[in-house]
C-alpha cells in the first residue's frame, strides 16, 4: 500500500473522531438531562418545579391558619372617670385609661381599686403635659408614652387593618388599643351621642362580634359592639376630621 493511501486513510479517522467529539458535546448540551440541580427527596429540581405547577395551576398556594370562633383576654376594667367626676380632664382620658388597662394586665394587677386608678389616670395626664403632648393622643404616640413612661416595650401599630386583623391579634393572646370616631359607635350608655375622639381597648370576639373594655362608661366591662359598627368607628386621631382618620390599631 502506498505512502499515499496510509495519509488519507489516517485524515479519515482524525475527521472521524473530530466529528465524534463534537457531537458528544453537542448532544451533551441539548439533550442530555442534568441531575445536579437535585432536591432533597432526590429528584431533579425542574421536575418538582413541573409537578407543583401542575398540581396548583401554576400558581403559590399559600395556606391561612383557620381563626378560632371565639378568643377572649381577661382584662382587668376601669373607667376613664372612677368616680364618675366628668370633669374636662376625665372626658378626655380614655387614652390614659385605656393604657392602664392594658399595662394592669400586663403587670398581673387585677381589682384596681377607684382611687389607685384615679390616681394613675391623672399622673400619665400630668406626664403627658410635661412632655408636650396634646389633649387627644395618636396611636404612636400612645406607644411612645406606653414605652417611655410605662416601660412597655412590646407594642406594635399596624396601619390599614381589617377586621381579621384585630381578630387575629386577640387569638394570639394580644389586647388592641383602637382610636375611634365616638359618636358612630353604637353605644346608649355615652352621653350626648358619644365623644367626637374615644379610644378603648378590645379583649375578645365571638360569632356576634368584638368584646370591648371600654373606659368611657361605668358599664364599659366586657361591652359588646358589631363587628361593622366597631370597624366603621375605628379612625386614628385627626385634629381636622376624625373621619378622615386612619384605620389602625395598637396591639400588645
Amino acid at each position: 500500500m502506498k505512502k499515499s493511501s496510509y495519509k488519507m486513510i489516517i485524515s479519515k479517522l482524525i475527521i472521524i473522531i473530530i466529528i465524534a467529539i463534537f457531537g458528544y458535546a453537542i448532544l451533551d448540551k441539548y439533550f442530555v438531562k442534568k441531575d445536579y440541580l437535585i432536591t432533597d427527596n432526590n429528584k431533579p429540581l425542574i421536575e418538582e418545579i413541573e409537578k407543583d405547577e401542575k398540581e396548583t395551576g401554576g400558581i403559590t398556594q399559600i395556606e391561612t391558619p383557620t381563626l378560632p370562633e371565639n378568643a377572649y383576654i381577661d382584662l382587668p376594667f376601669i373607667s376613664q372617670s372612677p368616680f364618675a367626676s366628668w370633669d374636662a380632664l376625665h372626658e378626655d382620658a380614655c387614652e390614659e385609661a385605656s393604657l392602664l388597662i392594658v399595662n394592669y394586665w400586663h403587670n398581673n394587677r387585677n381589682n384596681i381599686s377607684k382611687t389607685e386608678a384615679d390616681q394613675d389616670i391623672k399622673a400619665m395626664v400630668t406626664y403627658e403635659k410635661d412632655n408636650g403632648y396634646g389633649i387627644s393622643i395618636t396611636l404612636e404616640e400612645l406607644d411612645q408614652i406606653a414605652k417611655d413612661y410605662l416601660g412597655l416595650e412590646n407594642g406594635i401599630v399596624k396601619n390599614n387593618i381589617t377586621i381579621e386583623n384585630i381578630k387575629e391579634e386577640i387569638a394570639l393572646g394580644n389586647p388592641v388599643i383602637v382610636g375611634a370616631a365616638g359618636k358612630v359607635l353604637d353605644n346608649p350608655n355615652f352621653r350626648n351621642g358619644g365623644p367626637n375622639y374615644h379610644m378603648l381597648v378590645i379583649t375578645g370576639y365571638d360569632t356576634n362580634g368584638f368584646i370591648t373594655n371600654d373606659p368611657g362608661t361605668r358599664k364599659g366591662e366586657d361591652y359588646r359592639y358589631s363587628f361593622d359598627n366597631l370597624y366603621d368607628s375605628i379612625h386614628d386621631w385627626n385634629p381636622n376630621n376624625i373621619l378622615d382618620g386612619e384605620k389602625k390599631y395598637l396591639a400588645f
